[in-house]
C-alpha cells in the first residue's frame, strides 16, 4: 500500500489517479516500429503541435515540465531565420543548465509548426492569450496516440524522456554519459530508469558469435 505522502499532488500535477502512475513506473516505447507509428500519428493529422511535442520530448529527454516551457526564441533566431543548433536551459527540478543538440528530426517537427506559432511558447494552447498547455493536456495527447496505435503498458509524459533512454543504450550510448543525461549518481538508478526486459538480456546472449 503506498504511503499517503506519495498520494500528494499539486494543482499543476497530472492526477495520479488518473494517469495511472508515477514517472517512476512510467515505461519507455520499446518497440520501434510502434514507436514510429506513435510518433507519426498527429502528423497524418496535421496536428503539429501534438507532433512536435513527441518529437521533441522523445529526442531531448527533456522533462515535461522543461518541455512545455519552451519558448521559440530557445530554438530558434528570427534575425537568420534558422534553427539553433543547441537548447541551453536551467532544469525545474535540479536549477542545472542543460545543453543539448537539436537532431535533423526535432528541427524538421519545429519546421512543419513554424508557420502556426501562437505566441512566444512552442506548445501553446488555443486561447486568445497563448499560454504553453498543461501537464494534464499533455498526458492526454500523449495517451490517445498511444491508444491509437494500440501500445499498451504505462505510457505518459516521462515514457518520452523513458524513450530516448532505452534507445540510446540499444545504439550503445555509454553507461556515463545516460547518467550525465539523466542527472543520476548511479548506474543502478539509471538501469532501473531504462526498463530493460529480459528480452533485451536474451538479444544480448543471443547475438554474440565470438568464434
Amino acid at each position: 500500500m503506498l504511503h499517503p505522502s506519495l498520494l500528494r499532488r499539486s494543482t499543476s500535477d497530472v492526477p495520479l489517479e488518473k494517469e495511472g502512475l508515477f514517472m517512476s513506473a512510467a515505461e519507455p516505447i520499446r518497440d520501434k516500429r510502434k514507436l514510429a507509428q506513435f510518433a507519426s500519428y498527429y502528423k497524418s493529422k496535421r496536428q503539429y503541435r501534438n507532433y512536435a511535442l513527441i518529437v521533441v520530448g522523445a529526442h531531448t529527454a527533456f522533462r515535461i515540465s522543461d518541455l512545455l516551457s519552451l519558448k521559440w526564441s530557445d530554438v530558434y533566431d528570427e534575425k537568420s531565420q534558422s534553427f539553433s543548433s543547441h537548447i541551453e536551459l536551467v532544469e525545474k527540478k535540479t536549477g542545472k543548465v542543460k545543453t543539448i543538440a537539436l537532431n535533423a528530426q526535432v528541427k524538421s517537427a519545429l519546421r512543419l509548426l513554424l508557420p502556426l506559432r501562437r505566441g512566444e511558447f512552442i506548445f501553446a494552447n488555443n486561447r486568445k492569450d497563448a499560454r504553453p498547455i498543461s501537464r494534464i493536456q499533455a498526458w492526454r495527447i500523449i495517451r490517445a496516440a498511444a491508444s491509437a496505435v494500440g501500445l499498451g503498458g504505462r505510457i505518459a509524459c516521462h515514457s518520452l524522456r523513458k524513450t530516448f533512454g532505452y534507445f540510446a543504450w540499444k545504439a550503445g550510448a555509454l553507461p556515463v554519459l545516460l547518467m550525465e543525461i539523466f542527472n543520476h549518481t548511479s548506474f543502478e538508478t539509471t538501469r532501473r530508469y531504462l526498463g530493460i526486459t529480459q528480452d533485451d538480456l536474451d538479444e544480448v546472449y543471443l547475438g554474440m558469435e565470438l568464434f
